[in-house]
């Protein structure tokens, strides 16, 4: 396979499977790098995980966010995409990737600032030597938003099926239940930092407040610094009309895909996502695809 046709199978992804593309590939270039050059195994990890020292995290602040990008063995990595994997598929029926971007990111944001707060105010873990990696609070954000967003919505477990509420609560308790025991309370308070920004994001928005919104408004003046300014098409002006009644259109067309999507979204929110028809819950599956 060449580099064109990875490019082409990379942009079918949708926003969730990209980023488990780009987490696997980090993890293999951490792991396979330093061994081949003979360096120690934290020569690339060590400038992106997040410190539990605020004076250091204040000399990487980027690692907020790198530290997620960065797993500590096949284990780590391989049940975080999983859980990734199917709550995107049921995240991205209901909203668009931008969306998911903003619950997934803000939750890796929190779960952060929870490790560092706590690794800093609680005398338990004063002179404890910790870092923190993994995917693991930005993938809770996520979970936890669709258990709180669809509450009573059943899924299959094996053998049996089970509301996302359940899987939620449990989660969380296995959380705090495992934190003074398993020698990775850094972890599980990330865990629960991305749950909570997960829960909040829901509920807020069930109440018609998108809590990422500015979020969402910052990363896309980020995002637009390293766009390349457009050239001007030349005769502009001939193709004016033609051009804005295209674009007319096309915004029209938007708005009543998204008008539709809206009221799908309000009857779950009433009603629970069951009591969608299989026309509707189609026409959801297909919006999170196309986006």
């Amino acid at each position: 396979m060449n580099r064109g046709d990875l490019k082409y199978q990379y942009a079918r992804l949708n926003v969730a499977e990209k980023l488990i593309a780009i987490n696997v590939v980090v993890f293999i270039i951490n792991g396979l790098f330093p061994f081949l050059l003979g360096l120690h195994k934290n020569s690339i990890v060590q400038w992106f995980q997040l410190p539990k020292d605020f004076f250091d995290f204040l000399s990487q602040p980027w690692s907020i966010i790198t530290y997620s990008f960065f797993h500590g063995g096949l284990g780590h990595i391989f049940w975080n995409m999983l859980v990734l994997y199917f709550a995107g598929r049921i995240f991205l029926n209901l909203f668009d990737g931008k969306r998911f971007l903003n619950v997934y990111l803000l939750g890796v944001i929190l779960g952060g600032l929870f490790f560092l707060l706590s690794y800093n105010l609680f005398p338990a873990f004063f002179g404890v030597n910790a870092v923190l990696i993994g995917a693991s609070a930005g993938v809770r954000a996520v979970l936890i938003f669709i258990c709180a967003y669809i509450p009573n919505q059943e899924v299959r477990l094996i053998f049996f099926n089970i509301k996302l509420w359940y899987i939620g609560v449990f989660v969380v308790v296995m959380d705090l239940v495992q934190m003074p025991y398993t020698g990775n309370a850094g972890g599980h308070l990330a865990h629960l930092g991305g749950a909570l920004l997960g829960y909040v994001y829901a509920r807020q928005l069930l109440n018609g407040r998108d809590i990422g919104e500015g979020f969402s408004k910052f990363m896309d003046g980020i995002a637009n610094l390293f766009k390349k300014k457009e050239k001007k098409a030349p005769l502009k002006t001939v193709y004016k009309k033609t051009k804005a009644t295209e674009k007319s259109k096309k915004e029209y067309g938007k708005e009543a895909h998204q008008r539709k999507i809206d009221a799908i979204l309000d009857k779950i929110s009433k009603s629970g996502y069951e009591s969608l028809s299989k026309a509707e819950k189609d026409f959801l599956f297909k919006a999170g695809k196309e986006d």
